[in-house]
């Protein structure tokens, strides 16, 4: 016998489970569409557009600017590009005076001088890399380079006064490479992070030209607890032309300069400046490798007593 069942009670049922009371309701519509002045609230104001459509807009830049030479398809997508941009930009909150259509004129007016950029760059990579193959691997596969190129453009929509774009397509790169570098930052000629994982570069940070960077490094502040009173301040390093920095090297504070030239070895910390053509390393106990007696090396693995 085939069980019967209400089908009012299975209507009553679903509705319980899906709605929400209306006291319930009404707070929390009263709440996330509340006005009153709290974070929240002014960075609605301010406007906020929409991330995945910047981060699309910003995709589609670097592989113009990286990869397409074909002249017809350049005359198709720039103003392509740049209709998107003055949209993205409609969403916003631009400075007084500030107007969208001149900012877009303005910033693909930059785009071959950061051409320019990103071409040495990926020879700085290739002729400091043993690894690199070729220069198509450096610029289709190196995340590094992907960052670099990233902040080059950021660094352009940052120069103009343009708010939170620059910072969105910097996170975007942050996220995708783990490579962190601030719009802000003023990077030279001819720039080349190996690996570069894990590194950081703040704000204010100054890098000449022909700079190298490995994995780990972090060009950051002193103090950062002081918040919006450091606003404008130079708080990040200035690294002179031709620095190494290796791995898991730590500098800190706007002060600090590492002179021309200079070598920076792994898991320094350091936080004041070095003159030209310096070498810093940490000092250690020379590493000894003794032969311990009591291991005995067996044939389906090892366990070491440590």
């Amino acid at each position: 016998m085939t069980e019967r069942t209400n089908p009012r009670r299975k209507s009553v049922t679903s509705q319980d489970e899906i709605a929400l009371s209306e006291d319930v309701l009404e707070d929390v519509l009263q709440a996330l569409s509340a006005t009153s002045g709290d974070a929240l609230s002014k960075a609605a104001a301010e406007g906020f557009p929409d991330r995945e459509v910047v981060v699309a807009w910003a995709e589609r830049v670097l592989r113009l600017v990286l990869h397409q030479r074909d002249r017809s398809a350049l005359r198709a997508e720039l103003p392509t590009l740049a209709a998107q941009l003055r949209g993205i930009l409609r969403t916003l909150t631009l400075p007084p005076g500030v107007e969208a259509g001149t900012m877009v004129d303005r910033f693909f007016a930059r785009l071959p001088a950061a051409r320019a950029q990103l071409a040495e760059d990926v020879e700085a990579a290739f002729d400091g890399d043993p690894a690199a193959s070729s220069y198509a691997e450096i610029a289709a596969a190196y995340p590094a380079l992907f960052a670099i190129a990233s902040y080059r453009i950021a660094h352009e929509l940052s120069t103009l006064g343009l708010p939170l774009l620059p910072r969105l397509l910097a996170e975007h790169a942050h996220a995708r490479t783990g490579i962190d570098i601030h719009p802000g930052a003023k990077i030279g000629r001819r720039f080349f992070i190996d690996h570069g994982t894990g590194v950081v570069i703040g704000e204010t940070a100054e890098i000449g030209d022909r700079c190298v960077i490995y994995q780990g490094v972090t060009l950051g502040a002193l103090a950062p607890r002081k918040g919006q009173v450091l606003r404008g301040v130079k708080r990040h390093p200035t690294l002179e032309d031709d620095v190494t920095i290796y791995a898991g090297a730590t500098i800190l504070g706007g002060d600090t300069v590492i002179g021309r030239g200079s070598v920076i070895g792994g898991n320094v910390w350091l936080t004041h400046s070095t003159p030209p053509c310096s070498k810093v390393q940490i000092e250690s106990p020379r590493l000894q490798v003794e032969r311990d007696g009591a291991c005995q090396e067996r044939s389906d693995q090892l366990i070491w007593d440590i």
